[in-house]
Order: C-alpha cells, then structure tokens, then sequence
C-alpha cells in the first residue's frame, strides 16, 4: 500500500478569503491630498428664460445677419444685452 501523498497547495492562504482585502479594495482609503475646487465666475451667471419658436428664430436670424455684416463673435447672449442697453421702458406696451 502506497502512502496518500498530500496535496500542496500552490498559493499557500487564499488572499480573498480575507474580509480586510475586499474591503480595501472595494472601499480604498481616501487620498490625503483633497483636490482644489476651481472658483466660480463672480461676472456672470447662467440664467434660463422661455421665448416663443418665433422669437427664437428671430433672434438666432439677426445674430446670423451680425455675423455675415462681420460681427464674427456675434452670439445671442451679446445680442440680449445689446438690446436690454437699448430699451426705453416708457415704449413697452402693457400686454407685450
């Protein structure tokens, strides 16, 4: 009768059988180093308004036309401000 040979096992300890390792490497420790927030933009904010299709096509036409008359950076926020340094308060209509 021959002796039962034992089996060797190659890796020694399982290394996942460890709670330890899965929650390093799931959950892994926070960086020292806390990245740094870029500042906001104090000179503007983004703001949303609601036109109707009309005046959307209206405005996108007369920045189109700005730029074909060699405004090449004309955009619809120059041009909202443009109008809103124009406006006569005294000649909007109550219902407009």
């Amino acid at each position: 009768m021959k002796p039962q040979r034992q089996e060797k096992r190659l890796m020694g300890d399982d290394p996942l059988a460890g709670d330890n390792i899965l929650e390093r490497f799931y959950k892994p420790e926070p960086s020292p180093v806390t990245p740094i927030k870029a500042a906001k933009p104090t000179h503007y904010k983004v703001v949303c308004i609601s036109l109707y299709n009309e005046d959307i096509e209206n405005l996108e036409s007369l920045v189109a036309e700005l730029k074909r008359r060699g405004h090449t950076k004309a955009n619809k926020s120059q041009l909202i401000r443009a109008a809103l340094a124009q406006v006569d308060l005294g000649k909007i209509p109550k219902g407009f």
